[in-house]
């Protein structure tokens, strides 16, 4: 067999996350009741943000619903998920025997909680203790470790439509290097989901504008990678189509509960192609670099996404294309339309509009070829000359 006809039946591996169920349009409070109960569990922690800390916020609803099973509740978690929430909410967690947390929030919080997770395995107690546990993304998240019954482990609520919680990896901010590490280890993939449209009724709409576009890029990317089998590629329209759709109608007339669950389902579907080994791009990396210098995660998208398409443009053409049917958009015009869809939805377009200056090109362009997903671009990535041609089309 020839290594072009290997190449046609397009290897690869669907790996199943260590995810046990997702639970959809039910009562966030009365779901992790009962899901906790299934589970077993007698000491149940919430992790959440300030802004959803108040009396009548979600957390504090399913505090109560939880009566004498609930063990406490940490509200300290800031944007994009600084060391240092993650050793006081593990510290908390730990103080009150927590044998299961529960995540109520949007990515930060979500990511936020899965690095505490490691705190508690191995008992770390100062952000400088969480270095040896950097990485870990070479790992196979199907596989559950041998000791994997005895861990801590999570539920998450999203609020908001950023998808961390579908992944077994987390971000957070490293003061120290003026970015985000990552995390990887296959249990710290939540084990319930619970997907509550009512969830994201709090949730500012700019917010949910946002990271309902980190969720597009998610689907975007890997429906423009080079190799998108059919699984991944069925799933990513479909998120596409779901999202294009519902995040317009968000804060209108139109909107309601059902079109929320589009919303959600679609963030769900757009980060289901990456099970398939479907990897992101620059878009990603970038994001994650400038999210370090106080551009919000969600907003990453709108800057990124446009400039890094064009970029790729006499790599995958055929593939822009492909997508840009989706949402019914011919030719070469995916970049454009994305461009003006965010523009629509009141978000930012440009780096200059959120705060990035042409005199920080050179540091992102560096910081941004040490992320992974800079590896994984479909046309390659490799110099910093490069990743400064994406940053002036952005300008």
């Amino acid at each position: 067999m020839t290594e072009s006809s290997l190449q046609n039946l397009m290897p690869g591996t669907q790996r199943n996350y260590l995810q046990e169920r997702v639970v959809h349009g039910q009562p966030a409070a009365e779901v992790i009741v009962e899901e906790t109960r299934k589970l077993g569990k007698s000491r149940v922690f919430i992790t959440t943000s300030p802004s959803l800390s108040r009396e009548d916020g979600l957390p504090r609803q399913v505090a109560q619903a939880l009566g004498e099973r609930f063990a406490g509740l940490y509200s300290g978690i800031t944007a994009h998920s600084p060391r240092q929430c993650v050793i006081d909410g593990a510290a908390a967690a730990r103080e009150a025997n927590a044998d299961i947390m529960v995540a109520i929030g949007g990515g930060s919080v979500i990511d936020a909680t899965k690095v505490m997770l490691i705190c508690l395995w191995h008992g770390l107690k100062d952000p400088s203790e969480l270095d040896p546990y950097i990485g870990g993304l070479d790992a196979d998240p199907s596989r559950w470790p041998a000791d994997g019954a005895s861990r801590v482990r999570m539920i998450a609520v999203p609020t908001m439509f950023s998808a961390a919680e579908f992944t077994w990896f987390a971000g957070v901010f490293n003061p120290n290097r003026h970015a985000k590490d990552a995390f990887a280890h296959p249990l710290i993939v939540p084990q319930v989901v619970v997907l509550d449209p009512a969830a994201t009724l709090p949730t500012p709409l700019p917010i949910l504008y946002a990271t309902g576009m980190k969720a597009i890029d998610h689907a975007v990317e890997r429906l423009c990678g080079l190799h998108v089998p059919p699984l991944a590629e069925a799933v990513s329209k479909e998120a596409l189509r779901l999202l294009y759709t519902s995040l317009p109608q968000m804060g209108g007339p139109a909107d309601n509960l059902g079109c929320r669950m589009s919303g959600q389902f679609g963030m769900w579907l757009s980060i289901s192609g990456g099970t398939g080994g479907v990897p992101v791009g620059a878009s990603h990396a970038l994001g994650h670099v400038i999210g370090g210098y106080g551009v919000p995660h969600g907003e990453t998208t709108g800057v990124c996404l446009p400039s890094v398409l064009r970029w790729n443009l006499s790599a995958n053409s055929a593939r822009q294309d492909a997508t840009g049917e989706v949402i019914g958009v011919k030719g070469l015009a995916l970049a454009d339309a994305i461009e003006t869809f965010v523009s629509k939805l009141g978000l930012p377009t440009r780096m200059r509009d959120v705060g990035i200056k042409r005199e920080q090109f050179s540091e992102i362009a560096t910081r941004t070829l040490h992320d992974w997903s800079s590896k994984t671009n479909p046309r390659p990535l490799t110099t910093e000359s490069q990743v400064i041609e994406i940053l002036d089309l952005a300008w």
